[in-house]
């Protein structure tokens, strides 16, 4: 099983003392998220502030992916930036495409695999109107590539903190609701879909956001 990296139990302890006085965001359904063993956080994407709350508000260390050149920065500003995002356990993931992207798919099968909770968002990008758009299908691929289940996040406000045109962040009320964990079992193509619609249907039932059939463009 992987454990909280100090750094991550740190920022928790620190930076979350402060989002969480500042801003008391609420979080319920934490009795869906396993208390050991790999899952994969399945959530909707409205802001940056989306990956603060959620690693906040849940219990266990999160591995988020963080691009590829903050682990290979040079000088005095690359090695600081390689110490933070190592220190916190990110994932690497290149910002090519093909086979570079899935590469970080692979770093992120042996943390599941280890007991590791990896968050994902299958929307593929930020929401550009607060709507939720169709799902892609790498959460439902890396789920059963790791044998993991997925653990649907419901996330709610943070578009608020930050509005278009606003220098300064604003309070404003955050919700992050889990829901009951998807198992993933392919047995044909066409279940990969299936299981992603079914993703984002649930993730739905939790944001109440309306729902947009296509991909949102990155």
């Amino acid at each position: 099983m992987t454990g909280t990296p100090p750094l991550y139990a740190l920022a928790q302890h620190s930076i979350g003392r402060y989002l969480r006085h500042s801003w008391r965001p609420t979080v319920t359904g934490l009795g869906h998220l396993p208390d050991s063993g790999g899952a994969i956080l399945a959530a909707n994407h409205l802001s940056i502030a989306d990956q603060l709350f959620l690693g906040i508000l849940t219990p266990r260390h999160i591995a988020f992916w963080a691009k590829a050149e903050y682990f290979r920065s040079p000088g005095p500003r690359g090695y600081l930036t390689r110490q933070v995002v190592t220190g916190m356990g990110a994932i690497p993931v290149e910002r090519a495409g093909g086979r570079a992207v899935l590469s970080a798919f692979d770093a992120a099968v042996p943390v599941l695999r280890s007991g590791g909770l990896v968050a994902v968002f299958p929307e593929g990008t930020r929401s550009p109107d607060g709507r939720l758009y169709r799902g892609r299908t790498g959460a439902v691929r890396l789920a059963h590539q790791a044998g993991v289940p997925i653990i649907p996040v419901g996330i709610r406000g943070t578009d608020r903190v930050r509005p278009p045109g606003a220098r300064l962040p604003r309070r404003h009320p955050i919700s992050v609701t889990f829901g009951p964990a998807i198992p993933v079992h392919i047995e044909a193509p066409a279940d990969i879909r299936r299981l992603t619609d079914t993703l984002m249907a649930t993730i739905q039932s939790l944001t109440f956001q309306d729902y947009v059939q296509h991909y949102a463009r990155t």
